[in-house]
């Protein structure tokens, strides 16, 4: 067998002839002997210890063979405390009253949860190859459940059943527990079974600390079937059985369900208590469903149960989720009114959704006046207030936060100046972050590992590489072993920076420590090499992580995907995709964007609305990253518009906004292709929706009015670009001198050319040969003359009207 338990030899304190005797004697001169042996041993105080064991273990004996449990239970009780458990197990003779005396010892330890003395009884009687009897092995089974010591219980309950001693429901109910608590569902569902083999009835007991086992994993489909079998046994389901099941159901978000199951409840007659309203509750809340939550919390009143803080905590916590501070604050107030004691749970989640809105001030008014009610204040609930002026930005706050901190007898921890530092690391203010360091250390507070991190993080995103590497040497010198966040920081900064190699020296530092690298830093390095264009590394660096036994995820082949995507190497690209297929993952709208734009850039009209219908079909929502190559597509089809049409029009059905982007792609497509009205409509829907123009979206617009044969509009952009400040470039001159020209407006093309020149810009060869037929066409031959002169002197050979010139004489 087994040992299960640390070993205690028994102590032998008395010879086997002193039990010969002892057993032979009648049972009324035992009871004499027992009144005369007390009697001497009041007038010999001077007699040993062990003396006095026996004679109350004699005395034992002679209670146990007359069935006078209970007052040998009380002397018992006395002993247990006295003397160990090897005297007593081993000094109580054999006789046919050890079995009794070793049950009614085994449950003594395990009722005065005595449990180690209970293990080791245990222990000793299975040495004797003895079994408790059902009884005592249940209060043993329940101290050992009661206690936590599961692993124990499960040991114990498998070595009687191995064998074959029959235990009964109230055995496997508590090694079934057991099994539950410790995460080993397939052990609970595995004696569940044993229970229906054994023809043992199943009680509700059972049935809810399976389910409430299964919920806990989000399997409540196997919890449903469960509760189903209950029915079927006519195991009529108790409140805590519903209650189980429905917040299973509301944790899944499946609430339809949830409530179903509260309609069963009542038509099965059975009251709900007030655990059975916040479940449905906190389901609601979650999905910010705060008119339903309103309405659960009257039908709760109706049945006489008044909210309490843990309801308004989750209610709090509805609110917060719709950004619904009002609400927040007026159910407050509902709550101070009814003088419902708020405890630090149910105010931390209500500052929290607080801060998170901006309102610390609030906030933190609130937190004073709990404390002038009789909130105990913690570190938590400051914290809370400080994190929140932190976010807001408002440091001098922040310090006060601190000081009314320690006036209330709450000292500062690690966490308050993590708090602190991390901000002052965000904004680049690494001076006040080392200052903040310095004062931890003066109150004195320790800093953690996360303390070094956050400043290792806040050195990398300066690029102070070498403070960083003396930071990480600090951290070892106090003791402090660096994780895999630590080492992680240092290589997303290396890797931004384009320090690719002493990326990898870190890595390889990291492994010689024993600090194992996850994905998340195998993805920097390659993401690293990727964004550099060296594939090669990058795949290196692929195939480390797969060797190191790191689990490649999605974002790792999306990664690697971009890289060959920005490269344009389509094939390599869509070999990986089916890469990703083959290894059980599914593209996600990352994957389907990069292969869109790839195809979009090579020009790829079909594989790009290929590969969209694909990704729609697959569930997957585009994303503006969708649509900005499409669009781009589009503008080199002859149906070009049509296709537009068609995405401006799914984007409304998917209620997808369009950013500037998309606008500015979609009113330079309309511009190409003659669509005046369209292009305009377009700009004032970008307008209305608060969306800036941009030096593309003028340059658009410009080429539109001059469309329309409109050059006073197109000059009036032109000014308005200057007054917003937006300088025109050699594309916005180049659209005006063209338009001109195809209007025939060669003077206004001229004096546009004329600017265009002296902000040091110049124009395209074609659109200034046209310019210069033009001029000569209207006898204007000395201005072509000059622009041909100018565009020579440039390099631009292109532009070559000499011979022409030659004929009148100019040349």
């Amino acid at each position: 067998m087994p040992k299960l338990f640390p070993i205690r030899r028994p102590l032998k304190l008395v010879s086997a002839t002193s039990f010969k005797s002892f057993n032979s004697t009648p049972f009324l001169y035992q009871e004499q002997q027992i009144t005369t042996t007390t009697k001497t041993n009041e007038r010999n105080p001077t007699n040993s210890s062990s003396q006095n064991v026996e004679e109350q273990l004699r005395k034992l004996r002679i209670l146990l063979q007359q069935h006078r449990t209970e007052t040998a239970k009380s002397i018992l009780a006395n002993l247990i405390h006295k003397n160990s458990v090897s005297q007593l197990y081993t000094l109580f003779s054999p006789s046919p009253t050890k079995p009794i005396f070793s049950n009614l010892l085994l449950s003594l330890y395990s009722e005065s949860r005595l449990i180690n003395e209970a293990k080791e009884l245990y222990f000793m009687i299975r040495e004797d190859k003895k079994f408790p009897s059902l009884s005592a092995f249940n209060v043993f089974l329940e101290s050992l459940n009661s206690l936590r010591h599961y692993k124990v219980t499960l040991e114990v309950f498998d070595d009687v059943v191995s064998w074959g001693i029959r235990v009964d429901r109230f055995s496997y109910g508590k090694a079934i527990q057991s099994a539950v608590k410790l995460g080993d569902l397939g052990k609970a569902l595995e004696l569940l079974n044993c229970m229906r083999k054994d023809k043992l009835s199943l009680n509700e007991f059972v049935y809810n600390v399976v389910m409430g086992g299964l919920c806990k994993e989000r399997r409540v489909g196997e919890a449903r079937k469960l509760f189903d079998e209950m029915l079927e046994r006519k195991v009529a389901p108790t409140k805590v059985t519903y209650n189980i099941l429905m917040d299973g159901y509301c944790k899944t978000g499946k609430l339809e369900e949830a409530f179903k199951l509260r309609e069963k409840m009542k038509n099965d007659n059975v009251e709900p208590n007030i655990v059975t309203f916040n479940t449905l509750l906190t389901g609601l809340c979650k999905l910010g469903k705060m008119e339903e939550a309103n309405c659960i919390v009257e039908e709760m009143k109706g049945y006489g149960f008044v909210p309490d803080g843990f309801t308004y905590s989750v209610l709090f916590d509805g609110h917060s989720r719709r950004d619904d501070v009002s609400s927040s604050l007026a159910l407050y107030e509902e709550a101070v009114k009814k003088g419902v004691q708020m405890n630090e749970y149910t105010t931390s989640v209500l500052l929290n959704g607080l801060c998170k809105k901006g309102k610390t001030d609030k906030a933190a008014e609130i937190l004073k006046k709990l404390m002038e009610n009789g909130l105990t204040p913690t570190e938590v609930l400051f914290n809370t207030i400080l994190s929140g002026y932190c976010k807001e930005g408002s440091m001098e706050k922040a310090y006060s936060t601190i000081d009314e901190m320690e006036i209330s007898g709450v000292k500062p921890s690690c966490v308050t100046f993590n708090t602190l530092i991390t901000k002052f690391c965000e904004l680049g203010m690494m001076v006040d972050a080392k200052e903040w360091l310095w004062k931890m250390l003066d109150k004195p507070v320790s800093p953690n590992v996360q303390t070094y991190n956050i400043l290792i993080d806040g050195y990398g995103r300066k690029r102070e590489f070498t403070r960083c590497f003396e930071i990480l040497e600090e951290m070892e010198d106090n003791g402090l072993k660096p994780n895999v966040i630590t080492y992680g920081s240092l290589i997303n900064s290396l890797c931004k920076d384009g320090r690719l190699l002493e990326a990898d020296v870190v890595l390889t530092d990291m492994i010689s420590r024993g600090v194992k690298p996850n994905a998340q830093v195998y993805n920097m390095l390659i993401d690293g090499h990727c964004m550099r264009g060296t594939m090669s590394n990058a795949f290196v660096c692929f195939e480390k992580m797969v060797e190191s036994d790191i689990e490649t995820t999605l974002v790792t082949y999306n990664t690697l995907l971009n890289g060959l995507c920005k490269k344009g190497m389509i094939k390599e690209a869509e070999d990986l995709v089916v890469h990703i297929l083959l290894k059980g993952l599914n593209p996600d709208v990352i994957t389907y964007n990069s292969l869109i734009s790839v195809y979009s850039d090579a020009g790829d009209t079909g594989k790009c609305f290929q590969t969209y219908e694909k990704m729609k079909a697959s569930g997957i929502r585009p994303t503006m990253n969708t649509i900005h190559p499409l669009i781009r597509v589009c503008k080199k089809e002859k149906n070009g518009l049509v296709l537009i049409d068609k995405i401006v029009q799914e984007m409304s059905q998917m209620d997808l906004s369009p950013d500037r982007v998309v606008y500015n792609e979609l009113i330079h497509c309309y511009a190409l292709h003659g669509e005046v009205q369209k292009a305009l409509a377009m700009h004032i829907e970008m307008v209305e929706r608060g969306i800036p123009s941009d030096k593309k979206t003028y340059n658009s617009l410009v080429m539109v009015h001059l469309k329309e044969g409109k050059c006073e509009e197109a000059k009036n952009l032109v000014d308005q670009m200057k007054t917003n400040n937006i300088v025109p470039n050699d594309e916005t001159y180049n659209i005006l001198v063209e338009g001109h020209c195809k209007l025939r407006d060669f003077s206004g093309a001229y004096i546009w050319y004329r600017e265009m020149l002296d902000n040091g810009l110049l124009p395209v060869a074609n659109i200034c040969n046209e310019l210069v037929s033009g001029l000569r066409e209207e006898g204007r031959l000395q201005e072509a003359q000059i622009i041909c002169s100018e565009m020579s002197s440039k390099g631009i050979e292109e532009c070559n009207t000499n011979e022409d010139l030659s004929a009148v004489g100019l040349s």
